[in-house]
């Protein structure tokens, strides 16, 4: 093998195994921003003696060991024999190094997976820490890829990051699975984290491109996994069904020019079916909780072939239960859009204009994107192009801005044929 292959190999194999080397060794030192430079060393190992050695049997594993072995000298060098002792056992006075099969106990992993989501989107931390964090220890991604995915500077991800692991140490949280009262706010926040992750991939914020396939990716992996290690919680199969479902859309939801392609108007032949599957199955496991019930307003859309047969009624009624869940005027909003539909514009209409002081949505592009449409199908062409102007100009992302742009340009002859 070459340097070059042998590398490649290195990097491919820590990308993949990464985040369990980091909640293995986690679990030893009590600290993810230690556990991550142990790993790290364990991967400048490899890269020094896979190209002469070769690449081993079980890589992973190698790796696993060269970073629990590293720990476990740190742990012994930083506290005196007998301190340490009462902390990881007394089996660290006398076994010999540890064997990589030691490592291969999948229970042992998953929990120590587990309690590393946990920890990484623990609610000490503010949203944008939590979020780089996650991608950081459980996506694998580099500071790097988090700046670009996001749009922000290298150097602030880079902050936030290493900020986040000392607010994690100063404030002592522990490395472990939380129980009774404490675990449903924690999950909660598990689970936003990452939601708002593949949102921003589904629906870029800012930026040139709509869509973002490599963060929704990410968020999906994740909640996949959590699904395997948490298989009795309802709300994260509701997550899973939901991120399905909406993935599925993703490779009709641009044209071949990367301009929004509107939900009526998508070829849904293009539509993932193994991801709607795979959404179908994991609602059946689901709850009634939030995520589940936008799951199941997102399997009302994947179920149907053709967007003129759409059950609106049901997703009006299934928004009316979100509401109950979750009052959000978001909700509300998405609730006056299938009001709409079922019903006709004016009732829409009627909704919408009752949400027009919600401070919330101040700034948010797609009150007056919503009223536009309506405004349009009910033939008042003047005020809709003014509502699409007022959207345009409210959003970051370029490609909504030039799509809202144009479908005031296309109201321009009719305003004037009035």
């Amino acid at each position: 093998m070459t340097a070059a292959s042998a590398t490649e190999t290195v990097e491919a194999v820590f990308r993949i195994e990464s985040a369990r080397i980091i909640a293995g060794v986690a679990r030893i030192v009590r600290d993810v921003g230690i556990a991550e430079e142990l790993a790290q060393d364990a991967l400048v190992a490899a890269l020094e003696q896979w190209p002469e050695a070769g690449v081993p049997d079980r890589p992973g594993a190698w790796l696993m060991t060269t970073a629990k072995r590293r720990a476990i000298d740190l742990v012994r060098r930083k506290e005196t024999y007998a301190r340490k002792l009462a902390e990881v056992g007394r089996a660290l006075e006398d076994v010999p190094p540890p064997d990589p099969a030691d490592f291969d106990d999948p229970d042992g992993i998953d929990d120590d997976l587990l309690r590393l989501i946990f920890t990484a989107c623990h609610p000490v931390l503010s949203t944008e820490a939590r979020i780089a964090l996650t991608l950081r220890l459980l996506g694998g991604l580099t500071t790097q890829e988090i700046a670009r995915a996001f749009l922000a500077p290298e150097s602030t991800v880079a902050q936030r990051v290493v900020r986040a692991k000392r607010a994690l140490a100063k404030a002592e949280v522990p490395f472990e699975v939380p129980y009774g009262a404490d675990r449903d706010a924690r999950l909660a926040s598990v689970l936003e984290v990452i939601y708002l992750i593949f949102n921003e991939g589904y629906s870029a914020t800012a930026g040139d491109d709509l869509v973002r396939p490599a963060l929704c990716e990410d968020a999906l992996r994740l909640a996949r996994v959590l699904a395997g290690l948490m298989p009795k919680e309802p709300e994260v199969h509701g997550l899973v069904a939901l991120l399905e479902f909406q993935a599925s859309r993703i490779p009709a939801r641009t044209g071949p020019d990367g301009a929004p392609v509107l939900l009526a108007d998508q070829n849904r032949a293009r539509w993932n079916r193994l991801f709607v599957r795979r959404g179908i199955e994991a609602l059946r496991y689901a709850g009634d909780g939030p995520y589940s019930v936008q799951a199941a307003i997102a399997a009302c859309h994947a179920r149907t072939m053709r967007y003129e047969d759409t059950d609106w009624a049901s997703i009006a009624v299934l928004y009316a239960r979100l509401k109950a869940l979750v009052p959000s005027p978001v909700v509300e909003l998405n609730r006056a859009v299938a009001v709409a539909m079922s019903e006709g514009p004016e009732a829409g209409l009627a909704l919408v204009d009752a949400l027009g002081n919600e401070p919330a949505l101040k700034g948010y592009h797609l009150l007056p994107s919503v009223r536009g449409d309506l405004l349009e199908r009910l033939g008042r062409p003047a005020e809709a192009r003014a509502e699409f102007a007022r959207a345009a100009s409210l959003t970051r992302n370029a490609r909504e801005r030039e799509h809202l742009e144009r479908r005031a340009a296309s109201l321009a002859g009719d305003d004037e044929s009035q």
